[in-house]
């Protein structure tokens, strides 16, 4: 059977939901018969979540009204269009590539669906297969549900974190900038002296003054508001960009950021959200650490996903609250709010990705960034 471009022998379609919410929508479907027709056009045009239900070869042959306020379209507008037809090239290879076609089953997505106005629309999908017991037709049961205003509100979250982040790193990066205009000050003042070393001497400062734009313009990054535009983005950059921003903040506690070259892997993604991931997770490890030492940053890679670790040598995090970091302010920092991880992971998500997090065998831990590579 095919899905659009895609063939979904190894694909279903799907988004996250409870099992017992499909469930329930099967047999509000199979009760329809039973109830008044006034009953069931209220209930079509009142629920907020659409229900879609396609072939085995993915054309929609119901979907519910709800579908109209949800992406603009009318029920007649998609009935006998495929559902690939609402989806992006990258969303739909993510879920034909991530769809177990098991029946049964129920399968959760976050999706962002395209508006007739051509806006994305972000939506949590949940899908189920289904056999037809006397026909033994295939069916797929869609429940769709806008997280719009919950996008929103993560969104809040996410600029306020970003906000703290750049006044806790204000005192290392007023110390960073000092020096170099110290010696800026120091050579003009040799330079107003008459000295003949002109050209030493400007050279020196002139990467002084560049030093202190890099810092100033990552600063400035982080303040930035949050954007939504995925490209092909190469990873040495964005760990590279992410090391001189903190830089100041771990010399000040004799750590040494360590970079494991090469790098040459680059993800689908949108650059501001993941440097500000890694910006979380290297100053929550230089923040662990209590002793002087190394965090590394690496990437490793095989054909199915890419990982991007930040490994520290602070005291580690015992196994049984690895399952909680993530949940609004629950941490392990005596000042902390929790909501640097739980931001972290919703932003890894957003990218159909993880945050994976173990102790290291001797000391510290690893956090790791895992993305697929599928549409990379």
């Amino acid at each position: 059977m095919k899905f659009g471009n895609v063939n979904p022998d190894n694909c279903e379609l799907g988004h996250s939901y409870s099992k017992s919410l499909v469930d329930e929508k099967v047999e509000e479907i199979s009760n329809y018969a039973m109830l008044p027709l006034s009953t069931l056009d209220w209930i079509e045009n009142n629920q907020n979540e659409v229900i879609m239900v396609c072939d085995n070869k993915g054309k929609i042959i119901f979907v519910s009204s709800s579908i109209e306020r949800l992406l603009g379209y009318s029920k007649s507008e998609m009935i006998g269009t495929n559902w690939s037809e609402r989806l992006t090239p990258e969303e739909r290879n993510y879920v034909c590539n991530r769809y177990e076609n098991i029946v049964n089953k129920n399968q959760s997505f976050t999706l962002d669906l395209i508006h007739r106005s051509g806006k994305r629309m972000a939506t949590d999908c949940l899908m189920c297969k289904v056999i037809d017991n006397e026909t033994q037709e295939t069916y797929y049961l869609i429940t769709l549900r806008d997280i719009t205003d919950r996008k929103e509100m993560e969104e809040m979250l996410v600029r306020s974190e970003k906000m703290s982040v750049a006044g806790q790193l204000a005192a290392g990066i007023a110390h960073e900038i000092r020096n170099p205009l110290t010696s800026i000050k120091g050579f003009l003042q040799i330079l107003q002296a008459g000295v003949n070393r002109k050209e030493e001497y400007y050279k020196i400062m002139i990467e002084e003054i560049e030093k202190m734009e890099k810092i100033t313009s990552e600063l400035l990054f982080i303040s930035k508001p949050l954007t939504d535009l995925k490209k092909r983005e190469s990873i040495k950059e964005m760990i590279d960009d992410t090391v001189s921003l903190l830089h100041s903040q771990a010399k000040l506690k004799n750590i040494e950021l360590i970079v494991k070259e090469p790098i040459t892997e680059s993800v689908y993604c949108d650059k501001s959200q993941i440097k500000q991931v890694l910006i979380n997770l290297v100053k929550n490890a230089i923040e662990a650490m209590e002793q002087p030492g190394e965090i590394t940053l690496g990437v490793l890679s095989d054909s199915n996903q890419i990982e991007i670790m930040v490994t520290d040598e602070g005291p580690g995090i015992p196994q049984e609250m690895i399952q909680k970091l993530g949940e609004p302010f629950f941490t392990t920092k005596k000042n902390g709010t929790g909501l640097g991880i739980m931001i972290s992971k919703q932003i890894l998500e957003e990218h159909h990705g993880e945050l994976k997090i173990t102790q290291n065998e001797y000391k510290g831990s690893t956090f790791k960034l895992v993305f697929p590579r599928e549409g990379l």
